[in-house]
């Protein structure tokens, strides 16, 4: 009797305890599964700490990974992962079909606009003077063709000048030759040897009977009372009506640029376009960016294409038939390119792929990819970087959560 009163409150004992163990042992799971499992880098998910803080690399803070969170959403393994549909419509998770494309596509390249350098004319005199006025001949000013800038006067120089002049209007061009026109251009040619012999050259002598244009003055070193000595350079005047685009091109793309080829210069402010055509692959290469030089040249209606004024040069190029994806499809770790595909609905395998030319926003696969495949074109970051955490964290996140389930059970 002794013991039946004694086993009641044992049996009771182990009863209570196990209604008690069997009540509390779901929210007990639920929350060993809840726990934080740890701390990761999100930028670079295989950093891990057991307390929160801040990245070391970037400053982020750090992410906590759940128990009850790791493969949910999004299943990781070391080369694949699964994003059902709803979780790739809140992160803006698109995909993109690898195409089979060839013909013309557009090269972009940022030139700047110079004077034409065989358009620029440096007015010098040949003896000394003075300068009696200047008019209208300011830096920047846009001069006519036979506008006086100046009024110079030198004892050697404007008399013999003006014989020349002179000499040559009253030899007419093309006419029949008598003895008048021939006496005519015998002064011209004695003139002529004069303002050699003081300095002037052949091309300057030329300039003043023929040459004479609409331009703009780029530099003046003259002012009223200014005495000059001999070869002094007075006015550096350059014709802007036809100039050249300075384009730079890096790697290959300098040799898309053939001359003859044509392009179009665009303004980025007011989107004017106009034609240039290529004229020479100049031989320097620039000592900061390494890139190549390209001259194009271009006329320049309206003058709205000023010296120094950076522009877009688009040239057509033609591209060889082949399969290319988006730009933003190709996740580029510095040692390989890789991209991610739909291998079935929701499920994404990582696959390494060579690439080729670059046009606009696509990239041309040589290597690794089949026509009508399906690759992330958007939030391929994303994924990326929650392929890397759920690599990094799958095997560490079933360890503690059995070991979790194992001492609950335990206890």
């Amino acid at each position: 009797m002794k013991k039946a009163l004694y086993l009641v409150p044992v049996v009771g004992a182990l009863a209570l305890g196990f209604g008690l163990g069997h009540f509390n042992r779901h929210p007990a799971v639920a929350n060993a599964a809840h726990r934080v499992l740890y701390y990761v880098d999100p930028m670079h998910p295989a950093y891990h700490s057991d307390k929160p803080g801040k990245a070391p690399d970037c400053g982020m803070d750090l992410v906590p990974v759940y128990a009850d969170t790791v493969g949910k959403s999004m299943v990781a393994s070391t080369d694949s992962i699964t994003i059902d549909s709803s979780t790739q419509k809140i992160y803006g998770i698109q995909l993109a079909a690898v195409e089979n494309a060839a013909g013309t596509r557009n090269l972009r390249v940022f030139g700047k606009v110079a004077a034409d350098e065989t358009r620029i004319f440096k007015l010098t005199v040949g003896a000394d003077g003075y300068v009696k006025s200047t008019d209208k001949d300011a830096v920047g000013n846009h001069v006519k063709k036979d506008q006086k800038l100046a009024v110079i006067y030198s004892p050697d120089f404007l008399p013999v000048e003006g014989g020349f002049l002179s000499a040559n209007e009253r030899t007419p061009g093309g006419a029949k030759e008598t003895t008048a026109t021939a006496q005519n251009a015998a002064s011209a040619q004695a003139r002529a040897d004069r303002l050699r012999n003081l300095g002037m050259s052949d091309m300057q002598i030329d300039e003043m009977i023929s040459s004479r244009t609409d331009g703009f003055v780029l530099t003046r070193s003259i002012s009223p009372g200014l005495r000059f000595e001999r070869e002094k350079e007075l006015y550096t005047i350059a014709d802007l009506s036809h100039v050249w685009i300075l384009a730079q091109v890096f790697g290959k793309d300098a040799e898309k640029f053939h001359p003859g080829t044509v392009a179009k210069v665009t303004l980025p402010d007011t989107g004017e376009t106009f034609s240039a055509t290529v004229s020479d692959v100049l031989p320097e290469v620039d000592s900061a960016t390494r890139a190549l030089k390209v001259r194009l040249v271009a006329n320049n209606p309206g003058f709205k294409l000023r010296p120094d004024r950076f522009v877009n040069v688009d040239l057509p190029v033609s591209i060889p038939s082949g399969l290319s994806v988006p730009a933003d499809a190709i996740v580029d770790s510095g040692l390989a390119k890789q991209v991610f595909v739909e291998t079935s609905p929701g499920q994404f395998e990582k696959r390494e792929v060579e690439i080729g030319w670059r046009f606009d926003d696509r990239v041309q696969i040589v290597k690794g990819l089949r026509a009508g495949e399906m690759v992330v074109s958007s939030g391929t970051f994303l994924v990326d970087s929650e392929s890397r955490l759920q690599a990094a964290s799958g095997s560490a996140a079933s360890a503690p959560a059995e070991e979790s389930a194992l001492a609950h059970h335990m206890n």
